[in-house]
């Protein structure tokens, strides 16, 4: 993933542990204070809650102890590869995009963010400025031509 990436999941991970577990702990103290737990919606509420909490918690964790972080201000080369980002031309409607390559975890097509393992992505890998990659998409199969090469 790359450092960005791994900042973001930091930062969740800091969240949930110093502001969204109090927060439920605090609901689940105030719930079960109103008495009888098996018709209580509020106490049921919080306890699916922390369920969830303590479930993504354990992920980010697990995500951050194995994850390989790549800074991409390093990165340099003509050909395509993690972390690059790539301007490139659909040949059938002159559309543009511009997208980062980066983990699959931090992928967010719409800024531009898409995954290592995505169709696009995997056909660019390897590729160099004017090359023409074929994808494979549920409305058949698109062109492109890589435009430009970054590493930002």
């Amino acid at each position: 993933m790359t450092a960005e990436g791994y900042t973001a999941l930091d930062e969740e991970l800091k969240r949930l542990k110093t502001v969204e577990r109090p927060e439920v702990i605090g609901a689940i103290s105030e719930a079960r204070s109103h008495g009888d737990l098996s018709e209580n919606a509020e106490y049921h509420a919080a306890k699916d809650r922390q369920g969830w909490i303590e479930g993504r918690i354990a992920e980010i964790e697990d995500r951050l102890a194995r994850a390989q972080v790549i800074d991409v201000s390093k990165l340099s080369g003509s050909q395509v590869k993690f972390g690059a980002t790539v301007t490139v031309v659909d040949e059938d409607t002159e559309e543009e995009g511009r997208y980062q390559i980066v983990g699959e975890h931090e992928a967010d097509v719409k800024q531009g963010r898409i995954s290592v393992t995505s169709p696009l992505s995997r056909a660019m890998i390897g590729k160099e400025v004017g090359d023409v990659v074929e994808v494979n998409t549920p409305g058949g199969v698109k062109s492109y031509e890589i435009l430009k090469l970054e590493w930002a």
